[in-house]
């Protein structure tokens, strides 16, 4: 039987397609989508319910002029540390790097439709499904595996996670934890406690919880935060919690700060005790903090060659607006625009040697070793000691009219107004491979693993690319991660490395790695848009 049905866009436009009882609903998907012109997409009843692209018309039980909207949703990408999963706009999830660390999620394709948002741990993926549902792969110790709370995972709201472990956020108020133990991933001992859940913050091995009475309940190693006794009772009122690598640190409703974690790395803040006080917001490396105060001027505190002491420069601090961090150096935007830091000068501590060009400061993002600083006039400013991220002097012609930039372990990628990109940083060797022809082009956003870079097009194509470990060089931007395969090869689908990276051998890259590949056997050279 064949019936026909009309398809808008919620700009408007529309299409009749006639359909059968026996087509697939993501065969129409696919017919809606080139009737109008438009990329991947999910398609929305009258009433709001979105179809199972893996279900017939009939099976959808559509009829003759019903009408539906295809909804169409820009490509999100998240990064574990050796690994990357992209949203597509359909709901279905692609994922590539080291099959270990979530690269390969093959297995569980079936499952990813309709995602929403995908969260990650250093070695794992949790994916949120439309229904509320919660998918998990990658490392199984490291919140891969959540078979024994699969049940309890319904109509979650929001995932947090540690180094090794996830954190759900359900919509009746409850948290259900999984992954390893010593990461927070078993949070048996405070579950009573656990209702009415209105925040989760994690630090690299522990979570605290924000309650709406204000109180806070945490877990996870108690070295590292994971038990807050020592402070309970202080714990009123909390707003906001922030997060070093070892400790937490909490304001309350009248502006005061509670620490608790690691004492030598941000836990203990009673040096700065008593003027840490009407505290508008906190920043962390992960070894200690730095909270602005409402006067604009900062308050340090942790491990004093890592940020914790800011005496040197106490009295630059003044009208500071936002903070920065490195692993172990701050760097504060004044309202003036100029900045100043401190830390760890092998990690950005020292912009001495260019202290006269960071002017008219607008943002400045971070990677582990160095800053780069976005100026008004769209130029960057670069810094940090002897590490190659702080130098952008080689391609600082190109850094011009620089919209957003993003960092990874040892490299930065900036995105110019024109949607190109320029990169800089650690590359273990100049990269010639063969077939790179086109460059990078309309880049709408990049995200990154410790390892690469993902960028995000215009048309919703993802380019990736790589080097020594660190994504310094962007030659091999003609890798282009473009899948929309026939149904019987994205049951095998699989991306792996061109060269397969196991454990933590992708800080090592070898020079035939720099290339990500799509590796669907025959059909394998079978690209289209994501």
């Amino acid at each position: 039987m064949s019936i026909s049905v009309e398809v808008r866009l919620l700009s408007g436009k529309t299409a009749t397609l006639k359909t059968g009882w026996d087509e697939g609903v993501e065969t129409l998907n696919r017919r809606a989508q080139t009737a109008l012109g438009v990329g991947r997409g999910r398609l929305v009843d009258s009433s709001g319910s979105v179809l199972d692209a893996c279900a017939s018309v009939k099976k959808a039980m559509l009829q003759n002029g019903d009408s539906l909207t295809l909804h169409i949703s820009r490509v999100q990408v998240q990064g574990s540390r050796e690994a990357f999963a992209a949203i597509r706009g359909d709901g279905s999830v692609v994922t590539w790097g080291d099959a270990g660390a979530g690269g390969d999620s093959s297995a569980l394709q079936d499952q990813l439709k309709n995602v929403q948002q995908v969260q990650s741990s250093d070695m794992a993926f949790a994916a949120i499904r439309g229904d509320g549902s919660v998918v998990t792969w990658g490392d199984a110790d490291r919140g891969g595996d959540s078979t024994a709370v699969q049940g309890q995972l319904t109509n979650v709201l929001q995932i947090q996670a540690t180094v090794g472990a996830f954190a759900a956020i359900l919509g009746n108020g409850s948290a259900v934890t999984w992954g390893h133990k010593l990461f927070g991933g078993d949070s048996s001992a405070v579950q009573d406690r656990l209702k009415n859940v209105q925040q989760i913050q994690a630090c690299e091995a522990a979570f605290a919880a924000i309650l709406g009475d204000g109180s806070v309940v945490t877990w996870g190693f108690a070295l590292y935060g994971g038990d807050s006794s020592c402070v309970q009772d202080q714990l009123k009122n909390v707003q906001q919690i922030q997060a070093s690598g070892c400790a937490f640190a909490a304001i309350l409703g009248d502006g005061s700060v509670v620490t608790w974690g690691d004492e030598d790395l941000g836990g203990d803040s009673s040096s700065a005790q008593g003027q840490l006080t009407n505290v508008r917001q906190i920043q962390a490396t992960d070894a200690s903090f730095a909270a602005i105060l409402g006067d604009g001027s900062v308050m340090t505190w942790g491990e004093a060659d890592r940020g914790g002491d800011s005496t040197a420069v106490k009295d630059q601090l003044t009208n500071v607006l936002q903070i920065q961090a490195t692993r172990f150096a701050f760097a504060a935007i004044l309202g003036d625009g100029s900045v100043v830091t401190w830390g760890d000068a092998s990690f950005g501590g020292d912009s001495s040697a260019v202290q006269d060009q960071l002017k008219n400061v607008q943002q400045i993002q971070a990677c582990q070793n160095a800053f780069a600083a976005i100026l008004g006039n769209g130029s960057v400013v670069t810094w940090d000691v002897g590490a190659a991220a702080g130098d952008s002097r080689a391609v600082q012609h190109k850094l011009k009219d620089v919209q957003q930039i993003q960092g990874c372990q040892g490299a930065f990628a900036a995105v110019l107004g024109d949607g190109s990109v320029v990169t800089w940083g650690r590359a273990g060797a100049p990269l010639n491979l063969s077939g790179m022809q086109d460059p990078l082009k309309h880049a709408q956003q990049i995200q990154a693993s410790s390892a690469a870079f993902a960028a995000v097009l215009g048309d919703g194509c993802i380019v990736t690319w790589g080097a020594g470990g660190y994504g310094g060089d962007s030659s091999s931007v003609q890798v282009l991660l473009k899948l929309k395969l026939s149904d019987k090869v994205r049951k095998n689908l699989k991306l792996y490395p061109a060269m397969s990276i196991k454990g933590r051998a992708a800080f090592n890259f070898g020079p035939r790695s720099y290339k990500i590949a799509v590796m669907v056997g025959p059909e394998r050279s079978s690209y289209e848009r994501l």
